[in-house]
């Protein structure tokens, strides 16, 4: 299958050290995950068993966050977040031990919001140096960091591809070259981004894509995306990776577009 599945915002019925199980029994050998402890550092007993959770499942890690800080707050990443620096190249550390551990080389860290008493350049400023902390961090087991445009949060800086891409490559020119862009069509879609042109340019150097339909954030066909389409146009043009389910619904009913996609198929 070439779909991945995001256990952080799928599956939330169940605990997080279940639902790689679940995943499995909804016919998925793929998945990802959000950080899914509540700090940037976890124990050692915690990291052992998210480990575990997969690895006894028998499905591949494909996919991880760096810690984003309290997301259902509203906080967006740490990587432009001045005054917790440390906390983010600690976290770095972590990232790479689980993605040594699970086989996973992909690894989104989110921008983080603009703050309040510093200016953008100041943070941009900071972002790469700690981007570049984290490509360099996860480069000794081949990881790419990926940088994602988000929608719904107007503080964060990054809505477009372009702003992305912009990013991406000030990281480039610094020195560090396991870096790409994460293409969430639905993010970019609700941004009012020309989606289709995006995959025209870029589909071939997408680091990874992730869907959701809209409006409403639930699986294809819930909303008027042409997700599908979109898809099968980033394989022509060079997209090889997987693609991320990352929509909102209940796990009785999430997965019944793809019985109708393989029947057209």
């Amino acid at each position: 299958m070439s779909y991945t599945l995001n256990c952080s915002i799928l599956l939330t019925e169940l605990p997080v050290l279940e639902r790689a199980d679940a995943a499995k029994a909804a016919g998925f050998d793929s998945v990802e995950f959000w950080w899914p402890f509540a700090e940037a550092v976890p124990t050692d007993k915690q990291v052992d068993e998210f480990v575990a959770s997969i690895k006894n499942a028998g499905v591949q890690l494909d996919g991880l966050n760096f810690f984003a800080g309290d997301m259902p707050a509203g906080d967006r990443g740490l990587v432009s977040w001045k005054g917790r620096c440390g906390e983010f190249k600690d976290n770095v550390e972590v990232v790479a031990a689980i993605g040594e551990a699970t086989g996973c080389t992909s690894f989104n860290a989110l921008y983080g919001n603009r703050l309040d008493g510093f200016t953008a350049a100041e943070q941009d400023e900071l972002a790469v140096k700690n981007l570049l902390a984290a490509t360099s961090g996860v480069a000794k087991i081949g990881g790419t960091v990926l940088i994602e445009p988000v929608s719904g949060t107007e503080a964060y800086p990054l809505k477009t591809a372009a702003d992305a891409l912009a990013v991406v490559d000030a990281v480039k020119v610094a020195g560090g070259q396991n870096i790409a862009l994460l293409a969430d069509f639905y993010h970019l879609a609700v941004n009012g981004d020309d989606v289709a042109a995006v995959i025209e340019a870029h589909a071939k150097d997408f680091g990874h894509i992730q869907i959701a339909d809209a409006p409403g954030r639930g699986a294809p066909g819930t909303g008027n995306l042409p997700l599908l389409d979109w898809i099968s146009r980033s394989r022509e043009l060079g997209y090889a990776g997987k693609v991320s389910l990352e929509y909102k619904q209940d796990a009785a009913t999430a997965f019944d577009w793809l019985k109708t996609a393989s029947a057209s198929a």
